[in-house]
């Protein structure tokens, strides 16, 4: 890219992140209190609520990962997509409602391990105590993939330095977190999806026209490697089996335990705006996934040599198809992607720490107004962890993406289901299905060969489940008052 293109497209950078930190400034006016901060006070309508989850779910990994993905392994990619959609359309059509009221219900529980708490009436602690620190955990891996997103963007466009990249893009994260709250990052991720949406769908449309059509991409790609268009067979030919396929397909498990989309659930204004929320919800992800994969998979025949990193494939195409005006309002997309994300990611960590260490803990009776600003410190030490584990240049944004949406996925996606449709479960079994899920994830990342192949999330989900189930059956039931809540919300569900 030339030096007047650098330029031009460096300057639409800034206006967009204008952009945003205004928005931030705005929310900042309008945050009072923790709620306002971690949930906005509960006030967001379905059609901010689904561009909010879809745009704070994907990341920086749906324009960099996945149409990498699809680049170097043809059709194949394709099963990742489909549990994707399926799990955004389970989540929304089986948690959204549900959780919302429980959650309200449930002491106006604004954060998941206080949900659990107060769900379960846990006077231990330990559930919070645990589910956070599982949440600061993972949340470490998965904001440092979008810190990754962010230096390749940076790194491929004007040329940085990897390191340097990688800074610059957290202080563009943290600026507007820091002050607006989820407000900020709810209004921020509508212009983002919106954004993420266009030119996902722009760019496939114009390298295909470059190559001549659906047919001469169909043509260039058998020319090269006729394996990539099988959904059954890997690009050497051989079969997938059927660990592959459900590796790619568990991916959909991940939607039930992931804390910054579930946050978009208990933030709507009103339940009964659910269905028209899960409708644009799943409508964007349809959209926006197969986008993705044509990408990857018109790049196949558009690219006359194989890329260093399939992963700027979407950069690569940008930078070749459009004028740098609009190019570098694309290029603002995988910004976008990746703020959208690691802003909620930060957001939800940072709501952890003040909420469920520093209040629970440290200073039951600490105010509001004193919260909101330990949550604010908390974006910050957070930021700066994850940016370390960002700074290695070899580090893939997919890999870090699988391992941290595995991790939530089976440490709380049984829990959260069950507690929502279950009333013989009990805190022991809560407990029991966080703990062995999460470990379960972490352990069998560390095996390979054989069945050990497999997705981690699929046997944390599994194992999860048994422990839940197995544990509450084996304890005392839960008491009396719970078991009326649960049927007084039953009630209201009805």
């Amino acid at each position: 890219m030339s030096e007047q293109n650098v330029f031009v497209v460096g300057v639409t950078f800034v206006v967009y992140l204008v952009l945003m930190l205004g928005l931030g400034i705005v929310a900042y006016r309008r945050t009072q209190n923790l709620s306002d901060y971690i949930l906005g006070g509960r006030s967001i309508g379905p059609g901010t609520a689904a561009l909010s989850a879809g745009a704070s779910d994907m990341s920086g990994w749906l324009l960099l990962g996945l149409p990498g993905y699809a680049l170097v392994a043809g059709f194949e990619a394709s099963w990742i997509a489909i549990g994707l959609l399926a799990g955004t359309w389970l989540n929304w059509l089986f948690v959204a409602r549900r959780l919302r009221v429980y959650s309200h219900a449930a002491n106006d529980s604004v954060t998941m391990p206080a949900y659990f708490e107060n769900r379960f009436n846990d006077k231990s602690r330990a559930l919070r105590v645990i589910s956070a620190v599982i949440i600061l955990t993972f949340f470490l891996f998965y904001t440092s993939s979008g810190l990754v997103a962010a230096g390749k963007l940076f790194e491929t466009v004007f040329g940085f330095d990897y390191q340097i990249a990688v800074v610059v893009g957290t202080l563009a994260v943290v600026s507007y977190t820091l002050f607006g709250g989820f407000l900020a990052v709810a209004w921020t991720d509508v212009v983002q999806g919106l954004l993420m949406a266009a030119a996902l769908v722009l760019v496939p449309v114009f390298a295909l026209n470059a190559v001549g059509g659906v047919d001469a991409a169909h043509a260039a790609i058998l020319a090269k490697n006729p394996e990539m268009l099988t959904f059954f067979s890997d690009t050497k030919g051989e079969p997938l089996g059927w660990i592959a396929i459900l590796s790619l397909l568990g991916w959909g498990l991940g939607y039930f335990g992931q804390p910054h989309i579930l946050a978009r659930f208990k933030a709507i204004s009103n339940e009964k705006d659910m269905p028209t929320a899960r409708r644009i919800a799943v409508s964007w992800t349809a959209v926006t996934l197969f986008a993705a994969l044509a990408i990857g998979w018109v790049a196949v025949g558009y690219l006359e040599t194989d890329l260093a990193d399939a992963e700027t494939v979407f950069m690569v195409l940008v930078n070749s198809l459009f004028h740098p005006v609009v190019a570098g309002i694309l290029m603002a997309a995988v910004l976008a992607a990746v703020m959208s994300t690691a802003d909620s990611q930060l957001l939800v960590s940072s709501s952890a720490l003040a909420e469920d260490f520093y209040k629970a803990l440290l200073k039951k009776n600490a105010s509001d107004s004193e919260l909101v600003w330990v949550g604010r410190g908390a974006v910050v030490l957070i930021a700066v962890i994850a940016l370390v584990l960002a700074l290695n240049p070899d580090t893939t944004v997919l890999g870090l993406v699988s391992y941290a949406w595995a991790g939530f996925g089976a440490a709380f996606g049984p829990a959260i289901l069950l507690s929502l449709y279950w009333k013989r479960m009990n805190r022991h079994g809560a407990l029991a299905g966080i703990i062995l899920g999460g470990i379960t994830v972490v352990l069998w990342k560390q095996l390979s060969g054989g069945i050990f192949d497999l997705y981690e999330i699929i046997p944390g989900f599994i194992l999860a489940t048994v422990g839940i189930v197995v544990v509450s059956l084996l304890t005392e039931e839960p008491e009396s008052a719970l078991q009326s809540q649960f049927d007084k919300v039953e009630g209201q569900m009805a």
